[in-house]
């Protein structure tokens, strides 16, 4: 998720493209090897957290060490004419972070695991350590701990090499990037779920003018009546198998009636208006390594304290969203 919000002159939100971009392989610069390799984890971003609960299914977690930022943005410089905030380390039991116009206590929970490898301070810090002085500085990060360089920041680069590449420590040897369907869902990927849904949400809740808003929102719920319709006949995007597509629709979903509806403006409709996509999120919450990446209070805490031209005061709503522990009922479609 990056710190630099960027609209152009129309008002329209556009994400800044992943800069660092090297790969994980066999013989080449950055080889698969246990304890090498660190991620750098928001559990509030939909992309990070989609990396993390890849590394829980793919059984990778004890080769692959990781770290958890508060969710809260906080000041990254001690410089006082440095007005950059972003994702920031704390350790549990830290004295609770305010937003950046001082509102709000928001704590330090048992969910924070510092970088002990670097003991950066934030991202932002580890970005300059390794020369990136201009960011943006995002989650999640792939860091390699024996050459001390970022290998990666683009989520789904990071999501091939941990479905590919560490087969021979992977507890779970379960391939998420079907050949029979790669080109399908990448289809799928690249022209509906990416940019009406993943993105889409953000093209809603940071556009800066009403044709802007309006066009994404109309993009968007159209995107979910399609998906609804599709849910409504198999299980997955991609028929009875379980995906990386899916994983990423489900980290935008999981987090729309807790933020979005109201943060973003998404109110259309809310999730729990879509029975077939909410037994999705039902059935992929069901997996204990997905619903272990989920943090709910992390994901309201950092939306509604970080964008405080969106939210001055920090204030989090109450409503949680559905209950997903409830049946999905979708075992025999």
């Amino acid at each position: 998720m990056s710190t630099n919000l960027k609209t152009d002159e129309k008002g329209v939100y556009s994400r800044h493209a992943a800069k660092h971009r090297h790969h994980i392989k066999k013989g080449a610069q950055f080889a698969p090897e246990a304890d090498r390799y660190h991620l750098h984890i928001a559990l509030a971003c939909p992309w990070a957290d989609g990396v993390l609960a890849m590394l829980y299914l793919k059984g990778l977690d004890h080769i692959i060490s990781h770290s958890i930022v508060h969710p809260t943005w906080a000041k990254t410089s001690l410089d006082p004419a440095d007005e950059h905030f972003g994702w920031v380390y704390k350790k549990p039991g830290d004295e609770p972070l305010s937003n950046s116009l001082g509102h709000g206590s928001f704590k330090c929970d048992e969910s924070l695991i510092p970088d002990e490898f670097t003991n950066v301070a934030s991202v932002r810090e580890l970005y300059n350590q390794v020369g990136d002085n201009s960011g943006p500085y995002t989650t999640p990060t792939l860091y390699d701990k024996k050459t001390k360089q970022i290998v990666s920041n683009e989520s789904t680069e990071i999501l091939k090499m941990l479905n590919f590449e560490f087969e021979d420590f992977a507890k779970n040897k379960i391939n998420f990037y079907p050949e029979e369907l790669m080109e399908m869902l990448q289809e799928l990927n690249d022209t509906l779920v990416y940019p009406k849904v993943n993105n889409g949400v953000y093209r809603c809740g940071f556009a800066k003018s009403q044709d802007a808003y309006d066009t994404a929102v109309e993009e968007l719920f159209a995107a979910l009546e399609e998906l609804e319709l599709r849910l409504s006949k198999q299980r997955y995007l991609g028929g009875s198998t379980f995906t990386w597509l899916d994983l990423r629709l489900f980290m935008t979903t999981v987090r729309f009636d807790p933020v979005y509806i109201t943060y973003f403006k998404t109110n259309k409709k809310r999730l729990v208006d879509y029975p077939n996509i909410l037994g999705f999120v039902r059935d992929v919450y069901s997996m204990h390594p997905v619903k272990k990446s989920i943090n709910i209070k992390h994901i309201k805490t950092h939306y509604f304290t970080s964008h405080p031209h969106l939210n001055t005061f920090g204030i989090i709503p109450a409503y949680d969203g559905p209950d997903l522990d409830l049946p999905h009922g979708r075992e025999n479609m």
